[in-house]
């Protein structure tokens, strides 16, 4: 399929708009320093926030790919790469909500390591689909490749977490909480895996 250079697609920018708003959540919760319990409630409100502005627009491009005829790739390709990044999106959110209700202030450097690695896979993540949005697809596979290599990362973190934390710690309910964040955390970063996924079948299907 050969595009026009001329203008953006109203469907690139919406894909643009969700991977924008992921984005700005993914440095949102890299950056925010929890140091105390009164910080946790703030923490999660405001992710909430970035979780529910990307359900409306996730809400939006459904309801253009359903009133558009013609699209620029094919529906459940656009749909797929949109709900992936929702959902890396969900995962950060529900990350936030276990912080929460497990009171979990001390955030430890497995945490803070995966929380760089996921905004590491998050940035590849937009600059992929600002190209789609520019409509340069022989640029985003590197950005693909990208992401897998930090996923492929955060397995062996996981591992590396876990297996430490039933060495050292003694109190079993704090590990039982520690390790469902691990587990929250690498599920997400398997998402943006997918979203890499999604962006290869659009290059493949359109370059």
């Amino acid at each position: 399929m050969k595009w026009s250079t001329r203008k953006k697609d109203k469907l690139f920018l919406m894909l643009l708009d969700i991977s924008t708003n992921l984005k700005e959540g993914g440095q949102y919760f890299l950056d925010y320093k929890i140091k105390e319990e009164k910080d946790l409630e703030e923490f999660l409100y405001k992710m909430k926030d970035y979780e529910h502005k990307g359900d409306v627009l996730v809400d939006e491009i459904i309801k253009e790919l359903n009133n558009t005829f013609i699209t620029p790739i094919e529906r459940e390709d656009a749909l797929e790469l949109a709900v992936h990044m929702d959902k890396v999106l969900d995962g950060l959110e529900q990350c936030a909500a276990h912080f929460y209700m497990f009171n979990i202030y001390n955030i430890d450097n497995y945490m803070l390591e995966f929380c760089d690695w996921l905004n590491k896979c998050i940035v590849e993540i937009h600059n992929a689909v600002d190209l789609i949005s520019q409509k340069k697809l022989a640029e985003i596979r590197q950005h693909a490749v990208k992401i897998k290599e930090y996923e492929n990362k955060c397995d062996l973190l996981e591992r590396r977490a876990i297996k430490e934390l039933f060495e050292k710690q003694k109190d079993v309910i704090r590990l039982i909480q520690y390790k469902e964040i691990y587990e929250i955390l690498e599920n997400t970063v398997d998402e943006c895996r997918k979203v890499a996924k999604a962006l290869e079948t659009v290059v493949m299907k359109n370059a």
